[in-house]
């Protein structure tokens, strides 16, 4: 809705990149804030964050690569991430991957930091669909023009920093995503107050966010369904994040009641 926040000349602020910005430094934080709570060394969550948000970068593009291989033509386009171009779930692997290799170094249980990590990321997701929404990246599909939507659809203007059509309403999947990550983000501070097990509320994020997500993808208009199956991968991997939260919050209640 607003790619450009500032523009001066040939200097130009974009509004996603600083609302991405924001986002992290929301969720470093969130997690230095969580990590005192939890008894941990300071440093080391802030060192963990760090290189996990390296390594959720790398897996982003990397995921982005595979999804849209068309776009990149010359050794240049596979690494120039300042154009646009990351995939959320590829920045979740890859920052989970990175986080799981280092957090024998620092001595920290798995699960305790996933607990972190889930309160963290979810937040400055929210933030960061908000850029979503003023880039019109991660667009939803044309609302149909009896459809009930149709009065909350987004009409994007045509701008060069825009990515998604215009001209026409759109499902609003990006600011639907902010919405649902904040009330995501309120449950899980609520129950981290009386959090009884590592565990628990990495637990509920997968399960819940994964849940918001699969809903979501049919109305997002960037990653066609695969066929015979009508789902998207994007639902595949939200699918595996509900049973893995499932899984996660049963093995928990069962080693409490042990």
């Amino acid at each position: 809705m607003f790619p450009d926040l500032i523009k001066i000349g040939d200097f130009v602020i974009h509004t996603y990149g600083l609302l991405v910005a924001l986002g992290m430094i929301a969720s470093f934080y969130t997690a230095t804030y969580f990590g005192k709570k939890e008894g941990l060394n300071v440093k080391n969550v802030e060192n963990l964050f760090l290189f996990t948000v390296l390594g959720g970068l790398v897996g982003a593009r990397i995921a982005y690569i595979l999804e849209h291989p068309d776009e990149f033509r010359s050794l240049i386009d596979y690494i120039a991430v300042w154009k646009g171009g990351i995939d959320w779930f590829g920045a979740f692997i890859g920052g989970a991957i990175v986080l799981y290799l280092l957090l024998k170094k620092y001595s920290i249980p798995v699960l305790k930091a996933a607990d972190i990590a889930g309160i963290s990321v979810v937040l400055g997701h929210g933030i960061g669909r908000l850029g979503c929404t003023a880039a019109g990246c991660c667009y939803g599909k044309p609302v149909p023009e009896d459809s009930i939507f149709r009065s909350i659809g987004i009409t994007f203007p045509d701008h060069p920093h825009t990515a998604a059509p215009h001209g026409f309403p759109l499902y609003p999947t990006q600011p639907a995503e902010a919405l649902g990550n904040f009330l995501i983000f309120g449950v899980l501070f609520y129950i981290y107050r009386k959090k009884s097990f590592d565990g628990q509320i990495f637990s509920i994020y997968l399960i819940l966010y994964g849940i918001e997500r699969f809903l979501l993808e049919f109305w997002r208009g960037v990653t066609p369904p695969l066929p015979v199956i009508g789902l998207t991968w994007n639902q595949i991997v939200t699918a595996g994040m509900v049973v893995a939260g499932v899984v996660i919050l049963l093995y928990g209640l069962k080693r409490k009641k042990r």
